[in-house]
């Protein structure tokens, strides 16, 4: 568990399975992986007896090390690595002395870390994988069931002109996709072990090190990268800006979402249940709680991308102080991330959509809403700036009587004289100007089964 982690709030913005992952017992896991990893591979090279790598490898479990005490050394130690090395140590001497004097051979703390963290990392992308194609295909779901419902499309927060809702769902999703693309794209890149030595040389290793590294890749299944990375932090920054762009993505369907939830609005709703979004003072509340958790990851999220992106800059062959800020803020982020889109994917499986209250709200600001398509009309015949000037007038009208628009425009001759009630009906139906919208969501579905 990252410092100052809740045991109250981690459900509400994270989710378990990440959270384990990253928990304390999952970071020591990690690098108890990769130090039972180096010793098969040291005893497969020769590098070391290959008597020693089994109790070694006996010893590289998790819930044989206590948390509280390593936590007490690392503050004096300056990095974990190095207290579990030693307590590692003496768990195998207890059974096998000589095998004792091999373990961490030729490795650095930071190849322990950096390698146990991709390892958890690898762990992690698995629900968060699994957690986006579930979110995909609800809102994929919405895109089809809803590419013809009317809605008010709003711009600057006020009324436009008519969309439908199967377009706003196919705009999340088109984006949901492009992230799932870049998960895929960048996880070989990240999957890639960490094996320098002390200064990235393996100078420990003698003539011995590529062939260590190389079995040690095969070990833990991770790729070989040309040359070690320990002050080359690309891989993980790409992660923390793909994360950033996930929760940035759900945070814009948040804010979609509690806009529509809005009592005024009324055209969409998170599912309801016992104890989900009531108020401690207000029975009659049913706020929108999945969009506040999201909103507040995606106002947490950039400041851990920033600290992630800063942290690259780092001196020579070690880094002092940006690689240690990423201990932290990257697992916060990762957990963060996979939560937002936990709570993202149950809540679009389950949301509630009121197609009726959107066709009524077409209609708010009675005909408003038709004006770009009675200003092209006219423009046809009258030219594009007289007609916009002359219904600009009759808006103006309208607002100010609290008319209709179409009872304002039927009293002006020279709109009459262009414009018959068969023009007028099909100009004020919504239906009719919602331009390429239907073939927008197919073609976003399409591009999806593909």
């Amino acid at each position: 568990m990252t410092p100052g982690a809740s045991h109250l709030l981690g459900p509400l913005f994270g989710s378990p399975a990440a959270g384990a992952i990253f928990s304390d017992h999952g970071r020591l896991q990690g690098m108890l992986d990769f130090e039972a990893a180096l010793a098969a591979a040291e005893a497969r090279v020769g590098v070391i007896p290959a008597a020693a790598a089994a109790p070694i490898s006996a010893k590289c479990r998790a819930e044989l090390f206590d948390p509280t005490a390593l936590a007490e050394v690392t503050a004096r130690a300056g990095n974990p690595a190095i207290p579990l090395v030693k307590r590692l140590t003496a768990l195998v001497a207890v059974d096998a002395p000589e095998a004792a004097r091999f373990v961490h051979w030729g490795a650095s703390s930071q190849d322990a870390m950096d390698t146990g963290l991709v390892l958890q990392l690898r762990q992690a992308l698995v629900p968060i994988d699994s957690d986006l194609a579930r979110l995909a295909d609800a809102v994929a779901a919405l895109a089809a069931a809803h590419k013809m419902t009317l809605l008010p499309g709003r711009t600057w927060l006020q009324h436009a002109l008519p969309v439908t809702f199967g377009l706003k769902a196919a705009g999340w999703l088109d984006a949901i996709e492009r992230h799932r693309a870049r998960l895929a794209s960048l996880q070989p890149r990240l999957s890639a072990l960490q094996f320098g030595g002390a200064a990235g040389t393996l100078a420990g290793l003698g003539d011995r090190g590529l062939a260590v590294a190389a079995a040690l890749a095969e070990e833990l299944e991770l790729t070989l990268p040309d040359v070690p990375w320990h002050t080359q932090r690309d891989r993980l920054a790409e992660l923390a800006t793909t994360c950033g762009m996930i929760v940035g993505t759900l945070g814009k369907m948040a804010r979609d979402l509690s806009l529509l939830m809005q009592t005024d609005v009324a055209e969409a709703f998170e599912p309801a249940g016992d104890g989900r979004g009531g108020s401690s003072t207000m029975p009659h509340k049913r706020n929108p709680v999945t969009s506040a958790v999201v909103l507040a990851a995606a106002t947490r999220a950039p400041g851990l991308v920033a600290t992630m992106l800063a942290s690259m800059v780092q001196e020579h062959e070690r880094g002092l102080g940006g690689w240690h800020a990423e201990w932290t803020v990257l697992p916060e982020l990762v957990i963060l991330t996979a939560g937002a889109i936990s709570q993202m994917a149950d809540t679009m499986a389950t949301l509630e959509v009121d197609a009726d209250r959107m066709q009524a709200n077409l209609d708010v600001t009675q005909g408003l809403m038709m004006a770009e398509a009675l200003t092209l009309a006219l423009g046809i015949k009258l030219g594009r700036l007289a007609a916009h000037e002359r219904v600009e007038a009759a808006c103006r009208r309208a607002v100010s009587e609290g008319r209709h628009l179409r009872q304002v425009l039927a009293e002006d001759p020279v709109v009459t004289a262009q414009l018959d009630t068969l023009d007028f009906d099909r100009l004020f139906d919504p239906q009719n100007y919602v331009g390429a919208a239907t073939a927008l969501v197919e073609r976003v579905l399409a591009a999806r089964r593909k």
